[in-house]
């Protein structure tokens, strides 16, 4: 056989696969790349025009509303039911938050930029995208119309309710689950999105659930509630911590683990980064409702967010941001959650 045939030959399908598994580590470490040292922490609109400089304070011109009242809490997901239907941009109620944030030019809102599929940087365009960048800009362009300058800033978790207390951003929109802690420091609105902890396995590995992890590795961020809740609902695997998602992801490409935990939207950005991954068909074993999260006391804008979320139910936006994000990782899902409302302002 001559030396150009031989070279036609076919890979072993186990070199393929290093090759392949390789290829993918280096796209998650272009991803981690984007995402951390060259994040600038202001993300402006690419849209919006190029003379609005950031402001020192987002804080807009308070509202009769806005002002910080005791917060009762027996169920975490209940918000403001809105006042009426969703008013236009050019006809916002006199003094509200939002006519504030109108008459600034644009709304600041604090974001992800390194998760997957809801707020994550693309490396090839250096834009910001993702399901709650699409709520983000959704949410802008009801105050502010068509052309509204969305002004992103990247936040870690930790600094999503200090954010919102010192005025840095007017909204946090970063796959921030809502509980009755949270509900005494900011307000939110009704539940954007019912995500649930799962289980991220390899591809024909016969893990099916939570209870089948047991005699085997299992990867969660350090000091999160997925790592506690897998240390507590399966004690009989082991669990391996690491810094974030992704760097469970590199130890799961790399044979160190044998799964990975969290949120589904999370497991469902990872496991579009590796062909060999899946989120199992198993339900959920917690409940992680979203909710966008405003300043406390804004009852207004909460009620103005909870409008626009039942627009966004009815003509189908919210329907075709997740068929766009989340569906073709997670499947046909639920649905838009149905609004709970009754706290009183």
């Amino acid at each position: 056989m001559s030396p150009a045939m031989t070279s036609r030959r076919p890979l072993p399908r186990t070199r393929l696969r290093a090759l392949t598994s390789t290829a993918t580590m280096l796209l998650v470490t272009a991803l981690v790349a984007a995402c951390s040292s060259q994040v600038p922490t202001v993300v402006p609109d690419p849209s919006a025009s190029a003379s609005a400089a950031p402001s020192a304070s987002a804080s807009a011109s308070p509202s009769p509303s806005a002002s910080a009242a005791p917060v009762t809490c027996d169920n975490p997901t209940q918000s403001y039911a809105p006042t009426g239907p969703l008013p236009a941009a050019d006809a916002l109620p006199a003094g509200s938050t939002m006519a504030a944030i109108r008459a600034r030019g644009r709304l600041i809102v604090g974001v992800s930029a390194d998760t997957y599929l809801l707020g994550s940087r693309n490396p090839l365009t250096g834009q910001i995208e993702g399901f709650d960048i699409d709520l983000a800009r959704a949410i802008g362009q009801a105050i502010l119309g068509p052309q509204a300058n969305v002004q992103l800033v990247v936040l870690t978790a930790a600094d999503r309710i200090p954010a919102l207390q010192e005025g840095r951003v007017d909204i946090v929109v970063r796959n921030m689950t809502m509980n009755c802690d949270r509900w005494t420091q900011v307000a939110f609105s009704q539940v954007y999105y019912q995500a649930g902890q799962k289980v991220l396995v390899r591809r024909s590995s016969g893990l099916t659930d939570l209870a089948s992890l047991a005699g085997h590795t299992v990867c969660a961020p350090k000091g999160t509630s997925s790592l506690k809740n897998l240390e507590t609902m399966a004690p009989a695997a082991t669990p391996v911590p690491a810094d974030n998602h992704t760097g469970c992801l590199v130890l799961f490409q790399t044979g160190a683990v044998d799964a990975i935990t969290g949120d589904d939207t999370v497991l469902a950005g990872l496991a579009a980064q590796d062909p060999y991954a899946v989120v199992t068909d198993a339900p959920a074993f917690t409940q992680e409702p979203y909710g966008v999260a405003t300043k406390a006391g804004a009852v207004d804008l909460v009620q103005f967010i909870n409008a626009l979320l039942e627009q966004m139910r009815a003509d189908g936006r919210w329907a075709a941001m997740y068929a766009t994000w989340l569906a073709p990782t997670l499947g046909a899902g639920t649905g838009q959650p149905a609004p709970n409302y009754g706290r009183a302002p």
